[in-house]
This record gives C-alpha cells, sequence and structure tokens, in this order.
C-alpha cells in the first residue's frame, strides 16, 4: 500500500493534479520547495474547520453531520483509487478514517445531555405544554464543550494523520536497501572537476551542488517508496521490440559519469531551481536502440510511478548528450526524493519534460498522438533551457560597505555551453567578467568581476552569451508556458 493512500496524501495529491499552472507558480513562488509541507499543513487546517462545522451540524441537525465524516472518507477514497496505478485496498485508509470519525462524533455526541431540535413545522393544540425536563437540554456551556472536544479530537487526529504522512515520506523499509546498496564502478568515468572550476568567492553557489542543496520540484506529495527489487522499466509504443529491463539486469550494463546541471522551467530570473551534480547511469539511446523506434515516432512519454509524465524530443534521448537513467548522484545512490532507484537525467531540457523521477516506463510515440502531465496544463510541450545568468553575491541585505569587493554568480545553457559574461552597474558600460573553467558545456559555469563598491544605492545587472552568439535577451517572460527569460537585478546598498 502506497503512503498516497493515505486520506490527507490522496486529497493532497488530487489537488495538486487539478491545480492550473498558476497555482503551481504562486506555491512555488510563495513556499519555494517546502510547497508540498505547506499543503499538508493546509489541508490540516481546512480539517479543522471542518471538523468545527460539521460538529455544529450534528448538534442541531443530527446525523447530517455524521454524515458529512463518512462523506469526507468517501472522497478520500476516490481520491485514492483514481491515482496512477492504485493498489487494490488504497481506499480502505479513507474510509476506515472517516467511520473512526464518525463513530467519534456519535461518542462525543454522548457527552451533550441534549440536543438542539429543528422546530416542528407543526404544533398540535395542547391546553399546556409541559415543562421541559432540565436534563434533557444542552447549555450553551455544554455546547461550547461540546465544540472544543469535537475540534481538539479532530485536531489531535489530523495532526497525527501529517505526522505519520511525513514519517513515512521520509523513514521507510526502502531506506535500509538504499543504505545497503553498493554502487558498480562506472564504465566510463567522469573527467575530475578541473581546480579552476571554483572561484572561491564566499557565497557563491559551488560549482557541484551537494545533495541536500539541491532543489526539489515535482508533483509527489510524499515521496514513492521503491523497492529496487521490485523496480522494472518498460519501452513500448511506436518500436520494433518491446523491451523490459529490471533493476538487476540495469546495474550489470556498463555505467557511465557524467555531470549535468539541472533546471526547473519555473525557476524565476535569478532564482535558485537550479544546481549541477554527478550522476551515474546507462544512456538512454542504448535502451532505445534495442527498442528500434519506428520512423514516425518523434516524442517518448516517460511514466512516474506517481502518475507524472513528460514528452521528451526522441532526438533528445538518442543524440550524443548524456541523456542516461541515472541510479546515482554525487557518489551516492540516488535519495529517494531525487527518484530512487531510477530517474531520468537529460542535458539541455527543463525537468518537467524530461527529468522524470522514480520512472518505469518509456513510451515511444508522437507529440501528436499524446499529452504530458504538464503539456495538458497549459505549457509548451519541448522545453529546451533557455540562456541564463545569476547573481550571487553580494547579496542584498549583507550590510556591504564601500571599497574593493567582487560581484560573482553563475551561468547556463546545457549542451551549448558559455562563452562570456557581462556585468553592468546602474548605467555604466557592460564589463566582461571571468570565466572559471566549465566542467563541461552540460554544465552551469561561476564567474566573477572585481567591483569597487561606493557608498550609495546600486543596481547591479548581468547578462551571459552562449558559445553559439547568442546573448541573454533583456526582454522579461513569465515561467509560463517555456521558461522565464531577462536580465537578472540585483539592488545593494553600500554604507
Amino acid at each position: 500500500m502506497w503512503p498516497d493512500a493515505s486520506p490527507i496524501a490522496a486529497i493532497g495529491s488530487a489537488l495538486i493534479d487539478l491545480a492550473p499552472p498558476w497555482a503551481k507558480d504562486a506555491a512555488i513562488a510563495l513556499f519555494g520547495t517546502d510547497d508540498k509541507l505547506a499543503l499538508i499543513i493546509g489541508i490540516g487546517i481546512v480539517l479543522v474547520v471542518l471538523a468545527a462545522i460539521t460538529g455544529l451540524v450534528e448538534l442541531r441537525w443530527p446525523p447530517f453531520g455524521i454524515a458529512a465524516m463518512i462523506l469526507f472518507g468517501g472522497v478520500g477514497a476516490v481520491a485514492a483509487v483514481t491515482r496512477a496505478d492504485p493498489a487494490p485496498l488504497d481506499w480502505v485508509p479513507s474510509v476506515v478514517a472517516g467511520a473512526a470519525a464518525a463513530l467519534a462524533l456519535a461518542l462525543l455526541m454522548a457527552r451533550v445531555p441534549g440536543r438542539l431540535k429543528v422546530a416542528p413545522i407543526a404544533v398540535p393544540e395542547r391546553a399546556t405544554e409541559p415543562e421541559p425536563d432540565p436534563a434533557e437540554q444542552s447549555t450553551p456551556l455544554q455546547r461550547r464543550t461540546f465544540l472544543l472536544w469535537t475540534v481538539g479530537t479532530v485536531a489531535v487526529g489530523v495532526l497525527a494523520a501529517v505526522g505519520s504522512s511525513l514519517a513515512r515520506a521520509g523513514v521507510h523499509a526502502v531506506t535500509a536497501v538504499r543504505d545497503a546498496l553498493t554502487l558498480p564502478a562506472p564504465a566510463v568515468a567522469a573527467p575530475p572537476v578541473p581546480a579552476t572550476a571554483e572561484l572561491d568567492v564566499p557565497g557563491l553557489a559551488p560549482v557541484v551542488t551537494p545533495n541536500a542543496q539541491f532543489y526539489r520540484i515535482d508533483t509527489a506529495l510524499l515521496v514513492p517508496q521503491v523497492d529496487p527489487a521490485d523496480w522494472t522499466l518498460r519501452i513500448h509504443g511506436l518500436v520494433g521490440t518491446e523491451v523490459t529491463i529490471t533493476w538487476d539486469e540495469l546495474l550489470a550494463l556498463p555505467l557511465q559519469e557524467s555531470y549535468t546541471t539541472l533546471a526547473c522551467v519555473s525557476n524565476e530570473v535569478g532564482g535558485d531551481l537550479i544546481g549541477n551534480a554527478l550522476w551515474l547511469g546507462y544512456p538512454i539511446r542504448d535502451l532505445l536502440a534495442r527498442a528500434a523506434p519506428t520512423a514516425e515516432a518523434d516524442m517518448v512519454l516517460s511514466h512516474s510511478i506517481d502518475g507524472f509524465t513528460a514528452s521528451s524530443p526522441l532526438a533528445a534521448l538518442t543524440d550524443a548528450r548524456n541523456a542516461i537513467l541515472a541510479i546515482a548522484m554525487n557518489g551516492e545512490p540516488l535519495p529517494p526524493e531525487h527518484g530512487f532507484p531510477v530517474r531520468m537525467v537529460v542535458p539541455g531540457l527543463y525537468g518537467y519534460v524530461s527529468a522524470t523521477k522514480w520512472v518505469t516506463e518509456l513510451e515511444v510515440t508522437r507529440f501528436d498522438a499524446v499529452s504530458a502531465y504538464w503539456t495538458t496544463r497549459g505549457w509548451s510541450e519541448r522545453g529546451p533551457i533557455k540562456l541564463q545568468s545569476r547573481i550571487d553575491v553580494p547579496r542584498k541585505a549583507q550590510g556591504l560597505k564601500s571599497g574593493e569587493t567582487v560581484i560573482a554568480g553563475v551561468a547556463w545553457q546545457p549542451t551549448v555551453g558559455i562563452a562570456a559574461v557581462e556585468v553592468q552597474v546602474d548605467e555604466e558600460p557592460w564589463q566582461t567578467a571571468t570565466l572559471a573553467t566549465a566542467i563541461s558545456d552540460d554544465t552551469w559555469v561561476q564567474w566573477m568581476l572585481p567591483w569597487t563598491a561606493t557608498t550609495g544605492n546600486h543596481v547591479i545587472r548581468c547578462r551571459a552569451t552562449s558559445k553559439t552568439g547568442e546573448v541573454q535577451t533583456e526582454t522579461r517572460t513569465r515561467t509560463d508556458p517555456d521558461g522565464a527569460s531577462g536580465w537578472p537585478e540585483r539592488f545593494v546598498e553600500v554604507f
């Protein structure tokens, strides 16, 4: 039974699927990589509010409050069974939760000496109306006590559900399998990172991003827990031969190391939804060659175990770039949140059309035949990474003093490479920055420029030039439908 079967996870995952692109961007802009935690907490708050309302309904119009609790459980069950590849019993946690909530409400109701009744439509004629028994009446204090008991009980349940969901997402039996895994030696090792690739400027992003600092953007509310022993990859569709490969078969292949910079299409100009890592995996083009795509195929739809799909141009997976099925990241097995046991890494494409985590299928098809997860939500079906740069230092609030300092950052256009970076302070002429040595054209590169900072407020801009001669555009665009563009700016105050 997957963690997504829990009521909060099932409903949260359904909300992620139903959310329009603007809502996704707003959540990322507001919460960053903590957007999923914020959603879980938000669902918990909503459940507490609904519990209070449901308690009042049951107190005033029984048994509609209890019926509402059962209905909530049914909604969770439907959300669980309509997820991708649901297990046969994924509906059980939501049904049990709804039944338990209904039972708890009934038991709480027993603490109230009497219930508010709806006034009858017609009152029979009587000479005198008997006085109500005080023991059968609920006072305002008793009703408030009942409400507090209801909200308190549900709040404890919500906190327990959130806590257990988060615990299952991070601690699972699969973790032990991952920790015990010994990675095979690469048949083709990546060249060493040049010593001149790091400019050693405080505050500048390291050229290789540590796993713990690597951004995470995906559609999985809870991290899927996939046992490598159960993992397979199926290549099918417009192919001459369908291919299926197991975990052990993948590890037995001649694996290759490569450094690749990944970027999210939701990365704003100057944003941090980007990272560079050393990946170990097997070339996707070699597996596709086994399957022999037919002449009419032009796209590969990759499927994740959580239901996510990505549309990668077939050419990007069969040309000379290091598009791989990755099993390791920076010398260790993939972290669960980054796709353990297997994910895709494709240089030059935004993650939403290439970097499928927990990948289980490669469906060879056509762009005019099927659409991927984000394409159906208004994003471009092809997502080449745009030429971009970023200013890392000086930081906005570092309290910069006048005198000699440096301006530094990173620039990238994977598969193309960076030829130059220029910097402008205020409206002065553009100056050429010093470039570090790039690991490869598939990675970002650090840059720096000495600056004599003078007292006052300043605006700093930068722009990159690619190895093909393209100059980063000044025109600002939104992240949707195919990535942001524009010159990054940083406003600093010098004392």
